[in-house]
């Protein structure tokens, strides 16, 4: 396989500066610089150890660039770049287009009228030629169907329904083999009834509330480990009951704005 690359951007320029989701809510103004950087450099140096990570740089007035699951879907050395929903996260494209250019990725053409916010709501299937794609809160219905035209790839649609996990990497996490780590009440009836007629239930590890409030399903997949901001001891027994080594890397203040490991980081090869 080809090794990993994972993009990030440094928080120089992060904090919460107006509300788009729940978890902004009561926290305007509310987040400390120097912890959000520990917190970050931490994630990038556990990140480190098993994939290159690359960076994209920040942009003043745009704190959420940070969240670099959003820039875009990859496959391949083609990219989607995100249209955005929310006004306040649309400075953003241009900065995302310009670096998938300058890294030599061919850029799909997406319509300006359809919302999509990138790796945040469509996520690869680690065993099956799958891809999944949330829809509800910041991704269109038109999402699924569009991508399926666009990338050649079966898409399997899930409708959305918990404000507080507002984009499909919020409550949903493909593992290597085959694995999926996921959060059922966050899913529509008829969702968490296509996940489970594509997953085994050996390979569900569905996860209770507690857990997935400290986003344990916004997780990032590399080489066997998954990072998480947290997990229960329970939660981290079945990682490992599943072969999987679980790493807490703590990103509370990244937590205010809605995103944990997954959110602030996009893998670049996807095949």
């Amino acid at each position: 396989m080809t090794p990993q690359t994972v993009l990030m951007c440094p928080p120089d320029h992060f904090e919460i500066a107006y509300v788009i989701n729940p978890w902004m809510e009561g926290q305007f103004a509310n987040t400390d610089a120097a912890l959000a950087r520990r917190q970050w450099d931490g994630l990038r140096a556990a990140l480190e150890r098993h994939a290159k990570v690359a960076l994209e740089p920040p942009q003043r007035a745009l704190p959420d660039i940070v969240f670099t699951a959003n820039a875009g879907l990859v496959l391949g050395k083609k990219v989607i770049v995100s249209r955005f929903r929310s006004p306040e996260r649309r400075g953003e494209e241009p900065h995302h287009r310009a670096f998938f250019a300058d890294n030599g990725f061919e850029i799909l053409d997406w319509p300006s009228d359809i919302p999509f916010e990138g790796a945040g709501d469509a996520l690869f299937d680690r065993g099956q030629s799958l891809l999944w794609a949330g829809h509800g809160f910041r991704s269109a219905a038109a999402v699924p169907a569009l991508l399926e035209k666009l990338l050649g790839r079966k898409t399997a649609a899930l409708n959305l329904v918990d404000p507080r996990f507002y984009h499909l990497d919020t409550c949903l996490c493909p593992l290597d083999g085959g694995y999926l780590l996921y959060f059922p009440p966050a899913f529509e009836e008829r969702s968490r009834a296509l996940i489970e007629s594509l997953v085994a239930p050996s390979k569900r590890i569905a996860v209770e509330e507690e857990d997935a409030l400290k986003f344990c399903c916004n997780a990032v997949d590399l080489d066997g480990h998954v990072f998480v901001n947290g997990a229960s001891d329970s939660l981290r027994s079945r990682l490992r009951g599943a072969g999987f080594t679980p790493v807490i890397t703590p990103l509370s203040e990244f937590m205010k704005a809605g995103g944990a490991a997954k959110c602030l980081t996009l893998k670049l090869v996807e095949e």
